[in-house]
């Protein structure tokens, strides 16, 4: 039972996280309707971009990783600008395939700079795990969990009470109606980017912390997805919510797989089992707006 409640644990843990990730998903395409397959690359950079930082400059964690999340706000709006505003009006699976080969660009660029070797970041909380109630917890994923929950938090607020928050709901509701009472259209979607840049690098960066930087990471957008799916592809909270049911799935997978079942590929092939059966059954999520479309 040490072993269960240590992976339910860790699940909601993990879960969290891909609940923020899956919200980057939900922010671009509430605002944008595109589906960001480059999603984990930017996770994969933004790991990569903090570790580079630490390494070469020697400086504390803390600035190295705003100095991270500054970087990745301006990368997300130079892909914007320069990679999709140009995409507008075009038909939506070639915008697809243009973040499908962003997605490809971006890990090819970052093993070519940085090399496919996993590399560890340097100590940063001087204690390889913490006693919670008798079991043994990351201070990354501690860290991961308490920002997690600040960051759902911030998006609540940003898209219930600021300005720039309804200005996003108007546009993702209609944009044409938008740009008629003086919202910028395109400063939307450069923000939208910026967020999802900068949210996506903080989860690499917990990742990378606990398990090591390398290509592998940029897996993470593709695991996050059937969370997405699962929620609901336009509903923030169906986003954190799917994001905890596929990291609990998971290790709750691993506990069968590795007590019962031993079949050894549970962890990885659970939340897409779970993304064919909610197609099959809901393909609107859980939460997701179900379109109706008349001819």
């Amino acid at each position: 039972m040490d072993l269960f409640f240590q992976l339910l644990i860790n699940g909601i843990i993990v879960g969290t996280l891909y609940g923020v990730v899956a919200m980057c998903f939900v922010l671009i395409y509430k605002s944008t309707q595109v589906v960001n397959f480059a999603q984990g690359e930017f996770l994969l950079v933004g790991a990569w971009i903090c570790w580079s930082i630490l390494i070469a400059f020697e400086i504390p964690f803390v600035f190295g990783f705003l100095l991270t999340l500054a970087f990745m706000a301006a990368l997300g709006i130079f892909i914007q600008m320069v990679v999709l505003r140009p995409m507008i009006g075009e038909p939506i699976i070639s915008v697809i395939m243009v973040t499908i080969g962003l997605s490809i660009f971006m890990r090819a660029f970052s093993n070519w700079v940085f090399g496919q070797d996993t590399v560890g970041y340097p100590d940063v909380f001087g204690a390889s795990s913490i006693n919670i109630g008798g079991l043994q917890v990351q201070p990354a994923y501690i860290m991961s969990f308490v920002i997690s929950i600040i960051i759902m938090a911030g998006f609540f607020y940003f898209f219930r009470y600021s300005r720039h928050g309804l200005a996003m709901r108007a546009t993702a509701f209609n944009q044409q109606v938008a740009q008629s009472l003086g919202i910028s259209v395109k400063h939307v979607f450069a923000m939208a980017w910026a967020i999802s840049a900068m949210v996506s690098a903080l989860a690499g960066v917990v990742v990378g912390m606990v398990n090591g930087v390398s290509s592998a990471l940029s897996f993470i957008g593709i695991k996050v997805f059937p969370a997405v799916i699962l929620g609901g592809l336009d509903s923030i909270v169906g986003a954190v919510v799917g994001g905890l049911i596929v990291g609990v799935l998971e290790n709750m997978a691993e506990y069968v797989d590795g007590q019962f079942l031993y079949w050894g590929n549970m962890l990885t092939i659970a939340p897409f089992w779970v993304l064919i059966i909610i197609l099959v059954i809901k393909p609107y999520g859980l939460f997701g707006t179900k379109d109706i479309e008349r001819v």
